[in-house]
């Protein structure tokens, strides 16, 4: 029941880039990136170069840099990391939309945020574990971001 309410959660999240308070939507705007493009399958037009901070919610913060195309930077596991957004980033990048119900479900303390380029388009993310919404963008992102507790 919880993994259907999750996905319900995440298939309401990706049907809004409305920002929600604080976050921006992953073009740092209106426009979201594109899924269309004449990059061959599987390649991102434009670049990839992104900050990952992921806080743990009890005073340890990590930072990762990432690039894509090829995977690089210094985050443990680059290659999923990437694979990760080219699967559910256009989705779970932005943030949940004000007005979607949420499943009331507490995931931890972690929080992350992730800023740079990402298809060549702006990112500024923020991600916590508060509501099913966004535990659903975490998982989304698994790969990128750490596991998570819940």
């Amino acid at each position: 029941m919880a993994a259907v309410a999750a996905m319900v959660a995440l298939a309401g999240c990706a049907e809004s880039g409305a920002p929600g308070p604080g976050q921006a939507t992953p073009s740092g705007g209106a426009s979201q990136p594109s899924a269309s493009s004449s990059s061959p399958p599987g390649q991102a037009p434009g670049g990839t170069e992104l900050t990952i901070v992921v806080d743990d919610g009890h005073g340890s913060r990590t930072t990762w840099r990432l690039t894509c195309d090829p995977p690089g930077g210094n985050h443990p596991d680059a290659a999923a990391a990437c694979q990760a957004l080219a699967k559910n980033g256009e989705r779970a990048l932005p943030p949940v939309a004000k007005n979607l119900r949420c499943t009331q479900v507490y995931g931890g303390d972690q929080k992350a945020t992730v800023t740079g380029t990402w298809r060549g388009k702006p990112v500024n993310s923020s991600f916590s574990l508060i509501n099913g919404c966004e535990i659903s963008r975490w998982k989304a992102l698994a790969g990128l971001l750490p596991p998570t507790g819940a």
